[in-house]
């Protein structure tokens, strides 16, 4: 049996398993024995991409899969630059898990900019994980931070745009009580240095992912910007398909607690 191959953010990893993209991230949130909880994000690999690699790593297609009453589900194959040494076109799918197990994917798609918002909120995900502040639009942003010719890049860098609510325009909006990030006085602070100081597109909140990510917070979705110009957009569902065709998942992530 040919294994899947998967692109694990949380922590970042190269993983091969004989599972399919539902089951194995649901072993990846609760575990065999479901003794453990944690969130998982990880992209599905294409099967041309997955023959290819797994033959660079001479991995045998069956992962020794061990006893037939413990078998092993998976296979670490790599923990060091997987993003980086990743296609963009290798990445078919994007799945977020809740610590429930609850599988949701999220297809490609052709990104397009946003019109109005002033300010951005973005999660970093893999190689690093600041959550930041910026007046520049994803695309903007991706490219920037990928930029060879800037003092400090990155080759590639996933990251998630999260809900500012009315932050988005005006650093001192008021009635923004359903915004459910910590500290809040120092969001604002954050914003109101972009405002202020020209010349300075970003800001970081927060230095890293210091817990669990709030999936109700998620703003348009997930990106993969590529040195060289290389983007690629996830977009996440809008709140009337999470609620009819996604309910169990979204039911999941609501319940939730995170940052």
């Amino acid at each position: 049996m040919k294994p899947y191959l998967y692109l694990s953010l949380l922590p970042e990893a190269l993983v091969a398993s004989h599972l399919d993209p539902q089951k194995f991230g649901s072993y990846l949130a609760t575990g065999s024995r479901k003794r453990a909880r944690g969130q998982a994000i990880f992209f599905r690999l294409s099967d041309d991409y997955a023959t290819k690699r797994l033959s660079e790593l001479a991995v045998d297609p069956d992962l020794d899969r061990g006893d037939t009453m413990n078998p092993r589900h998976s296979a670490y194959l790599s923990i060091y630059r997987v993003l980086e040494t990743t296609p963009l076109e290798a990445m078919e799918a994007l799945y977020l898990v809740t610590d429930a197990g609850r599988v949701l994917e999220m297809q490609p798609a052709e990104y397009f900019a946003e019109t109005g918002p002033r300010f951005h909120l973005y999660q970093e995900f893999a190689p690093v994980t600041p959550r930041v502040v910026s007046t520049e639009d994803p695309l903007s942003f991706g490219h920037s931070i990928t930029a060879e010719d800037q003092r400090v890049s990155l080759p590639t860098l996933v990251f998630a745009e999260l809900e500012l609510a009315r932050l988005a325009d005006d650093p001192e909006a008021e009635d923004i009580e359903n915004l459910p990030y910590p500290n809040l006085p120092h969001l604002r602070d954050c914003l109101r240095e972009l405002r202020t100081k020209t010349g300075k597109p970003t800001k970081t909140v927060i230095r890293f992912l210091q817990q669990d990510v709030l999936f109700r917070t998620l703003h348009r979705g997930f990106y993969v910007a590529k040195r060289g110009g290389g983007f690629r957009f996830f977009p996440f569902p809008d709140r009337k398909a999470l609620e009819t065709e996604h309910y169990p998942w979204w039911r999941s992530a609501l319940s939730t607690f995170g940052a």
